[in-house]
């Protein structure tokens, strides 16, 4: 089923109507939002326990002018109808703790199983506390995205000292009365641009450059070995993730990449490394069915969607009631 959103306005053009009155009509008369059950705490919260399931997610998500809301999801509904568990302004976790407990029933929250999740503390404590028999599991794309955090951390680095070493050399030749010619490497880049234009090719396997790629990862890697055994770590990680099916091994190799990460003594991996510690029980519960939280993430991009089409967010509690309808 097409649940893709269209608004009055381009409706009203397709059957040639006035689409400005058609969405005043329908705000009005035509759609049930004015004896809507929830309208009265809409803009705070909306909460649907018959969707709850085994399987959901948590995360959080802006409607407009940076404003969160914690949302919880159904896997099972897979993004359509049904999906929309709750919806909750704010992400403190007392708050939205206590208006889950409150709407959701006891035995409904028991019934949960797993909820997938990012390495927030305050999404931690929300499940904990409410679903209290469910697996909590760490979103592996999260935890993969620091360590790729990491090693662009060291390319950006790399980067600012050849500017300014840029900036030095067009200083002294401007003293000197000549004038400055960059020094070019191979594939005609300079050392400011070949760590500009490497950004995209450290994010992806080394089976998946293209050959210009290839080469700059080449020279990139000639000219700054540390950033080659950077990208090595996180590649590292990541094949953890693809190839390991089991528990017991994942907790095997992970202890092998934090030792490799020790040896290393890159600053931005300790702290991945320590971040992953913290988390690791969580993040190893990802190999016993390797649930992720894409469902999240693309529900996430639902609603950015929903938004766009709609040009912003000017009523929350009308553009919410549109979104319980397509989505709850």
């Amino acid at each position: 089923m097409d649940t893709t959103p269209v608004n009055c306005k381009s409706l009203g053009k397709y059957f040639c109507l006035n689409g400005k009155l058609l969405e005043e009509q329908y705000f009005s008369h035509l759609s049930d939002f004015t004896s809507w059950n929830q309208l009265d705490h809409a803009e705070d919260h909306i909460v649907f326990p018959e969707n709850i399931g085994e399987h959901i997610t948590i995360d959080e998500t802006s409607l407009s002018q940076g404003e969160l809301y914690t949302i919880v999801t159904n896997k099972a509904a897979k993004g359509q109808k049904g999906a929309l568990i709750a919806m909750i302004k704010g992400t403190e976790s007392e708050k939205v703790r206590s208006i889950l407990v409150r709407k959701i029933p006891h035995h409904a929250r028991r019934k949960v199983e797993e909820v997938t999740l990012d390495m927030a503390a305050n999404m931690e404590q929300i499940v904990r506390k409410t679903f209290t028999r469910a697996t909590l599991v760490t979103d592996r794309f999260h935890v993969q995205k620091l360590a790729y955090d990491a090693v662009q951390q060291m390319r950006i680095a790399y980067r600012w000292e050849a500017i300014d070493l840029e900036n030095k050399e067009i200083e002294l030749a401007r003293e000197l009365g000549k004038t400055f010619v960059a020094n070019r490497l191979e594939n005609g880049d300079t050392h400011k641009q070949l760590l500009a234009r490497s950004r995209y090719l450290l994010f992806k396997n080394k089976s998946k450059w293209s050959p210009s790629q290839i080469w700059r990862a080449e020279l990139l890697f000639k000219y700054y070995p540390e950033l080659s055994k950077a990208y090595d770590l996180a590649q590292k990680l990541g094949h953890i993730y693809h190839t390991v099916k089991d528990k017991g091994v994942a907790y095997l190799n992970l202890a092998r990449w934090y030792d490799q990460v020790e040896k290393a003594g890159f600053k931005s991996f300790n702290t991945v490394s320590r971040t992953i510690q913290n988390h690791y029980q969580t993040i190893l519960n990802f190999f016993e069915r390797r649930s992720t939280n894409a469902a999240a993430e693309s529900f996430n991009a639902k609603i950015k969607a929903f938004r766009s089409q709609f040009r912003g967010v000017k009523n929350v509690s009308f553009f919410l009631y549109r979104l319980s309808k397509i989505y709850a």
